[in-house]
């Protein structure tokens, strides 16, 4: 075989094998998706959180925060997104209080607003949905995702039913 025919064969296999991945390739789409697209409803945003009222949880040993969730604002929409006000605060008393929403299926969380001092809600500057598994400052959301909303990347069937799992400490169906 001379190099003309040899180059010719080694290129002709490399291009027969990026079409047949590319024939290969299937887009993934979860159950939930097949057949029709999601479309996330329009978030109302809830009063703002008496502090008196919330129901702490633990994130896990990697943050020194402490973190609990409002259960007056636990919403859970027809889009399957759990909406909640999220309370973190620091060891020394700082605190930052957000609207935030986590979508069990894809394992995704989204800021949909901040809360300011004077007890009023402000616009986030970025409000996408971002992935729950590969951003580390994310402790708590996924702390609620994997062990308390979301067992199985299944959302709880009710705003009951995640008030219990936050005052239990863990989901039911979730073995630690």
């Amino acid at each position: 075989m001379n190099n003309l025919t040899r180059t010719t064969w080694i290129t002709s296999a490399i291009v027969l094998s990026l079409l047949i991945s590319c024939a290969a390739k299937k887009e993934f789409k979860d159950e939930f998706d097949v057949g029709k697209t999601w479309v996330e409803q329009l978030a109302q945003l809830p009063d703002f959180p008496d502090l008196q009222n919330l129901i702490e949880f633990d994130a896990g040993s990697i943050t020194d925060y402490s973190h609990a969730v409002d259960p007056d604002s636990i919403s859970i929409g027809q889009d399957g997104v759990i909406r909640f006000t999220l309370v973190t605060r620091s060891s020394t008393g700082a605190m930052n209080i957000s609207y935030e929403g986590i979508r069990c299926i894809t394992n995704e969380r989204k800021l949909y607003a901040i809360g300011r001092d004077d007890r009023t809600w402000s616009e986030p500057r970025v409000s996408d949905w971002q992935p729950l598994d590969f951003v580390r400052q994310f402790y708590a959301q996924r702390e609620l995702s994997k062990n308390l909303f979301c067992p199985h990347k299944q959302t709880v069937s009710s705003r009951e039913e995640a008030i219990s799992v936050l005052k239990r400490g863990s989901h039911p169906d979730i073995f630690r």
